[in-house]
């Protein structure tokens, strides 16, 4: 990894860390949401910090460079979140239409 790539991975991982921090205190995001960015934060500045740990990783999996494995590891983890997130709007989205149906049935027998 270069150390413009190190560089560039501590400070996105900082602001976002501050940002998150930012929305908690007013009150614009739920905790366990915070938690996963701020240890997805935590572990790209470990990556940065100690670059050792992604080469062993890339010499153990067979990925020629060091980079493209973290990237490849950065969208895995970005596509889990999403799935996660699709998984809650679409409870959401059930909630929502039950609690229409009972409001819409409720008006109807008043």
């Amino acid at each position: 990894m270069t150390l413009t790539l190190r560089i560039l991975l501590i400070l996105s991982s900082v602001l976002a860390s501050c940002t998150v921090v930012r929305r908690i205190r007013k009150s614009k995001m739920q905790i366990d949401d915070a938690v996963f960015w701020v240890l997805f934060s935590l572990v790209l500045i470990v990556l940065a910090v100690f670059p050792h740990i992604i080469y062993w990783i890339s010499i153990r999996t067979g990925i020629q460079s060091p980079a493209n494995l973290l990237y490849l590891l950065i969208i895995f983890v970005l596509i889990m979140k999403i799935f996660s997130m699709s998984i809650k709007l679409s409870i959401l989205e059930s909630k929502i239409t039950k609690l229409a149906q009972d409001t819409a049935l409720e008006k109807i027998e008043k």
